[in-house]
């Protein structure tokens, strides 16, 4: 918050103001609590809005200018429609292939076995001839429908300035005749690679020695027999439980007294006028409330009998001890695995004839540019809009009456001053 003085000097009366204005609309409230029966006059009524004037429709817009064709390719007779590759100089002719084998003709199929001949099935009943259909009778015509009503005439549209003419297109160049295709020279007769080399013989497998017997398994020793554990004692029988006594009746509460009826208010004075307030008259003071009667006393609860003690259990007999089982005789060791035999290196694969490279394509022709849109036509100005007319102002509201000033209170008594502490720089 700023502290110029220019600030202050505005601030002061604004928030005087404020709080002069909420003392007086509480005191209103207060004082005219029941004045709110009444009414305000009712307001005027809003004008009726002037309706918008009607608005002129949007023009249409103009279609693109539609794509030229492309040229037609000029046709050859017993030629592709593609253009033809320029014969590149130099090319080198690519090797013949060795011709395909011949194949072993094919075994002929099984001769297939003449079949009996099918039996001649009995020639079909004629079909009996149905009644015809009975004739419909004429269906009434339809009545004519009215006439439509006669289509307006829509409006002229507006011209549009001509289009320019698009360019010609340049004249493709006739590529050269595609030669005929030679056919495939005979393959390479494949080089003789080199023998491969003879493997070394594998050496004999030795023969593994016989496995070791493994010693009998001693039997285990036979499981002692189970002792018998003695017969459950009893438990002794529980003594029977007590009846305890029965409760006593509880006593009746007395009637409710009845108390005097209610004395009738005076009736109340008429409503002073305003700003000073009525002097009430003093009110009636209450008949006394007859005294509570006392309820008896409750009845003391009979003791209960002494919970009687029960037998201690018996003790369980202790458990036989487990027997020890022998120990389980060690596996014998198994024998080591020979060596498996080096194996010999692969011989070099030879390398592939390079590929011939390609002959450059025909440079692309130049496409001219296309021509601008036409302008399109301007948008007429929108209507202006009628001025609204000014609104009723509000009928003055009454003033409120001053509240009464409070009584001013007493002073409070000053406190006792404290001593300062002593600062640190003192010392």
């Amino acid at each position: 918050m700023t502290t110029s003085p220019r600030w202050r000097s505005v601030l002061t009366p604004a928030a005087m103001a404020a709080a002069l204005a909420a003392a007086a609309l509480a005191s209103g409230g207060t004082v005219y609590a029941d004045d709110h029966a009444t009414p305000h006059p009712p307001y005027p009524s809003k004008p009726v809005h002037p309706a918008h004037a009607p608005q002129p429709a949007h023009p249409a817009k103009p279609g693109h200018p539609g794509k030229p064709m492309h040229p037609v390719k000029p046709e050859q007779p017993g030629k592709p429609m593609h253009p033809v590759k320029p014969e590149h100089p130099g090319k080198p002719t690519k090797p013949e292939y060795p011709a395909k084998p011949v194949h072993p003709d094919k075994p002929m199929h099984p001769v297939k076995p003449e079949y009996p001949a099918k039996p001649v099935h009995p020639e079909k009943p004629v079909k009996p001839e149905y009644p015809a259909k009975p004739v419909h009778p004429e269906k009434p015509a339809k009545p004519e429908y009215p006439a439509k009503p006669v289509k307006p005439e829509y409006p002229a549209k507006p011209v549009y300035p001509a289009k320019p003419v698009y360019p010609a297109k340049p004249v493709k160049p006739e590529y050269p005749v595609k030669p005929v295709k030679p056919e495939y020279p005979a393959k390479p007769v494949k080089p003789e690679y080199p023998a491969k080399p003879v493997y070394p013989a594998k050496p004999v497998k030795p023969e593994y020695p016989a496995k070791p017997a493994y010693p009998e398994k001693p039997a285990y020793p036979a499981k002692p027999a189970k002792p018998e554990y003695p017969a459950k004692p009893a438990y002794p029988a529980k003594p029977a439980k007590p009846e305890y006594p029965a409760k006593p009746a509880y006593p009746a509460k007395p009637a409710k007294p009845e108390y005097p009826a209610k004395p009738e208010y005076p009736a109340k004075p008429a409503k002073p006028e305003y700003p000073a307030k009525p002097e009430y008259p003093a009110k009636p003071a209450y008949p006394a409330k007859p005294a509570k009667p006392e309820y008896p006393a409750k009845p003391e609860y009979p003791a209960k009998p002494a919970k009687p003690e029960y037998p201690a259990k018996p003790a369980y007999p202790a458990k036989p001890a487990k027997p020890e089982y022998p120990s389980k005789p060690a596996h014998p060791e198994k024998p080591a695995k020979p060596d498996y035999p080096s194996k010999p290196a692969h011989p070099a694969k030879p390398d592939y004839p390079s590929k011939p490279a390609h002959p450059a394509k025909p440079e692309k022709p130049d496409y001219p540019s296309k021509p601008a849109h036409p302008d399109k036509p301007a948008k007429p100005d929108y209507p202006s809009k009628p001025a609204h007319p000014d609104k009723p102002s509000h009928p003055d509201k009454p003033s409120h009456p001053d509240k009464p000033s409070h009584p001013e209170k007493p002073d409070h008594p000053s406190k006792p001053t404290h001593t300062k502490h002593h600062d640190k720089d003192q010392w």
